[in-house]
C-alpha cells in the first residue's frame, strides 16, 4: 500500500471537508455562454464551470466526488509543505483555487467515449494550449489507480504567466477533471507537478506552449 505524505493527507482532509459546499455549487453550474473569456481578468476565473459533457458523464457514473479548495484552504496546505520544498510551497501560495471532479464507472468502464472526447474539445479554444497528451503514467504513479490512464493537460496563458491549467485523466473505469487557477509562472506549474492531480510532464512541453 502506498503511504501518503503528510502534505497529501492534509490536502485530502481539506478536500473531504469541502464536499458539502462543493456539492451545492455544482447544482448551479454556469452555461457555456457564462464562461469567462481569456480577455477577462484572472480574478473572474470560474472554478465552478465545467464543460456540458461532464453533466452527461455524471449521469453515467456509479459514484461521484467533487471538491474545491479556496485560497484559505490552499494557504493552510502550503504552510504544511516541508521547508525543503520551498518552491512548491511558494507555487501553492500563488493559487486562487483548485477544483476536482472524480467519476467512477464500475466494472463496465466509461459508458460514453464520445462525451469524453467532447470534454477535450471544450478546451480547444483561443488562448488555450494543449501541452500534454499521453497514454502512460510516470513510473512513480504505477502503483496507483491511475496506472494505464490517458492524460491531457491544457494551460491558459495570460502574458508570460499561467492563468489556468486543466488536467483530464481517463482510466479504464474512472475520469478525473482538475482545474487549477491562479497567477503562476511556468516554473511554478512545474513545481506543482504531482500535486492536486496535475500530471508530470516535460518542461519543454510547457516551453513549446508558451512559444506558440
Amino acid at each position: 500500500m502506498k503511504i501518503l505524505s503528510p502534505f497529501a493527507l492534509v490536502v485530502a482532509s481539506v478536500c473531504f471537508c469541502s464536499l458539502p459546499v462543493r456539492a451545492q455549487v455544482s447544482e448551479q453550474q454556469a452555461t457555456p455562454q457564462d464562461r469567462p473569456s481569456p480577455s477577462v481578468p484572472r480574478s473572474a476565473v470560474d472554478l465552478n464551470w465545467t464543460p456540458p459533457a461532464l453533466d452527461h458523464l455524471n449521469a453515467e457514473a456509479t459514484t461521484r466526488s467533487n471538491f474545491s479548495l479556496d485560497r484559505t484552504s490552499l494557504a493552510f496546505a502550503a504552510g504544511l509543505i516541508p521547508g525543503s520544498e520551498s518552491e512548491t510551497q511558494q507555487a501553492v501560495a500563488k493559487l486562487d483555487g483548485v477544483s476536482l471532479h472524480l467519476l467512477r464507472f464500475g466494472s463496465t468502464g466509461i459508458a460514453d467515449e464520445p462525451a469524453v472526447n467532447d470534454l477535450r474539445l471544450a478546451y480547444h479554444l483561443p488562448g488555450w494550449k494543449h501541452v500534454l497528451s499521453k497514454s502512460t503514467i510516470h513510473p512513480a504513479d504505477t502503483a496507483t489507480s491511475l496506472a494505464g490512464a490517458k492524460t491531457d493537460l491544457w494551460v491558459l496563458m495570460e502574458g508570460t504567466n499561467v492563468r489556468e491549467a486543466v488536467a483530464l485523466i481517463e482510466s479504464p473505469a474512472s475520469l478525473t477533471l482538475v482545474t487549477v487557477a491562479g497567477n503562476i509562472s511556468p516554473v511554478d506549474l512545474l513545481h506543482l507537478r504531482g500535486h492536486f492531480g496535475i500530471p508530470r510532464f516535460d518542461a519543454r512541453q510547457l516551453d513549446d506552449a508558451h512559444d506558440n
